[in-house]
């Protein structure tokens, strides 16, 4: 009986839509732990930032849509903000969670992932890697571990997943625990709850950066990481069309919207031009020239790197090895370019968020 009321409750709570967001707040996973008993009832109702200006607005609206259509007379709801949750014992000492995201398929993105990592781990730091692409994980082919399988381990009286190890790079993939040669056909509570998993269970130990290699587009996978984790930023990667670029606003408007409120890093141009190995002098604008460049611009984001085309970068990822491993080609001085920028991003998006911090005490 209590199950149906607290359906009851989240079935009328559609209604409330969160200010300036087309969605409502429990499609935002905003209300949790609902719990009914006689004529009361309570729930959670989670805000990513403690300054969120529509907070004390969205619960009045919650009170009284409750009230207008249920026969609860009682409602006691607890504002709770994502910086105050417990986070997650595998969470505990990893010390940036960057999610590497595109607006569309295609444009590279887990290729941008995977050699961002590994050159992250080439500077020196300690860099685990989340293939969140659900539907389409390609991160155990790129770096040449397809038949490994993750073992778990206990801890803190819990059962966690022992990431795969390559290049430095520590990585949990839903590939290694699926037949890569059968179609992955979840629904979208099935993978956002895979997703969670293997993020929450993963035994990551100490890291500097965990980076999450998310599916295209924007869904549900998207809304689980941002109530799952307290995210350091977002990169977006783009190609110089215009047909990509628009589904990279698209991106970079979820990211930076009301509801979600994780900070953009910056921009990462890929496939940025064609370079012949035979001449690396040469730039060949065949996708168009510098339209990320020109949207970093229009954003006031930062441009973290420019990645151009060569043979070199497919054939390093169909055989496992990838190309920012040979820090002297010049897709490899790309990638550490990247990385470079992408670590500074961060610093100086911690240190504005430990300014506000301060300024709040």
């Amino acid at each position: 009986m209590q199950q149906n009321e607290a359906k009851e409750i989240r079935d009328i709570l559609i209604d409330v839509k969160y200010p300036g967001s087309s969605q409502n707040i429990v499609a935002l996973d905003m209300v949790q732990q609902v719990r009914t008993e006689g004529k009361k009832v309570s729930f959670r109702l989670v805000f990513q930032r403690k300054d969120d200006p529509f907070a004390a607005a969205v619960k009045k609206k919650c009170e009284t849509v409750i009230r207008e259509k249920t026969a609860f007379q009682e409602v006691e709801i607890e504002t709770v903000y994502m910086q105050e949750l417990e986070r997650p014992f595998s969470l505990e000492r990893v010390r940036n969670v960057v999610a590497v995201s595109s607006g569309k398929g295609g444009v590279g993105k887990s290729t941008v992932a995977a050699n961002l990592a590994v050159a992250l781990a080439m500077q020196g730091y300690k860099v685990g890697l989340v293939d969140a692409d659900i539907f389409g994980p390609s991160i155990p082919k790129m770096f040449g571990c397809e038949e490994e399988r993750p073992y778990m381990t206990e801890a803190d009286g819990k059962e966690y997943i022992v990431p795969v190890e390559k290049y430095g790079v520590k990585l949990l993939s839903i590939g290694f625990f699926v037949d890569p040669a059968s179609a992955t056909v979840w629904r979208g509570p099935m993978a956002s709850n895979a997703l969670k998993q293997m993020v929450e269970q993963g035994y990551w130990e100490e890291l500097d950066y965990l980076l999450i290699d998310l599916p295209p587009g924007t869904s549900d996978i998207h809304l689980t990481l941002v109530q799952t984790v307290a995210l350091t930023g977002a990169i977006v990667v783009s190609t110089p069309q215009q047909v990509a670029l628009a589904d990279a606003i698209k991106g970079i408007n979820m990211f930076e919207s009301p509801g979600i409120g994780v900070p953009v890093l910056g921009l990462v141009e890929n496939m940025a031009w064609f370079t012949p190995a035979e001449l690396p002098e040469n730039k060949y604008y065949i996708f168009g020239k510098e339209g990320a460049k020109q949207l970093a611009e229009e954003k006031g984001l930062r441009l973290l790197g420019q990645i151009p085309v060569v043979q070199s970068i497919c054939d390093s990822g169909d055989a496992g090895k990838p190309v920012a491993l040979n820090a002297d080609s010049v897709t490899g001085r790309a990638f550490a370019a990247l990385a470079f920028q992408v670590a500074e991003a961060v610093e100086e998006q911690q240190e504005t968020a430990r300014r506000v911090r301060v300024s709040k005490k």
